[in-house]
């Protein structure tokens, strides 16, 4: 499915150090008119980043909200809690090129970018690029489908 067409809202969240670039992107998906729903954080407060990456994911999963942006310090707290839920396939990038591969051959539903690492500027590149890439496909689906730990 594309992510552009999905007719969702998108669903974003970050913790302390994601804050500016986060407030950057709602800044940008309103001049756009793009339907954003912020699961927080609110200030540049030191947070725990699993309080928000949670309900992104929960959300993600529900199916209220399609794709979700996630943004800590390094991008790598927010991407582990994340990807502990089943439906989830959340990629840290940090360039136009790693978002279209997550897209393309990944399938990923969570794009996660690391706010001390990347311009407010790289940011809004990679969130294009993510946005508009679609899946492939074709053998990249058979492990996607084995990427969910069964239950016994």
């Amino acid at each position: 499915m594309s992510i552009l067409k999905s007719g969702k809202p998108i669903g974003i969240a970050c913790d302390h150090a994601g804050y500016e670039l986060k407030q950057y992107l709602l800044e940008v998906f309103k001049q756009k008119k793009i339907e954003v729903v912020d699961f927080g954080t609110n200030s540049t407060e030191s947070v725990d980043y699993s309080d928000y990456a949670h309900p992104l994911a929960e959300a993600v999963e529900r199916g209220e909200v399609y794709p979700g942006i996630a943004i800590c310090g390094s991008g790598n707290g927010i991407n582990i809690a994340l990807n502990k839920h089943q439906e989830i396939r959340a990629g840290l990038c940090w360039s136009v090129e790693i978002a279209r591969l997550v897209r393309l051959h990944n399938d990923a539903n969570v794009l996660v970018m690391p706010g001390r690492f990347i311009s407010k500027e790289e940011g809004m590149f990679i969130v294009d690029t993510f946005l508009n890439t679609d899946f492939e496909g074709g053998r990249h689906q058979c492990r996607i489908d084995k990427i969910p730990v069964k239950q016994q």
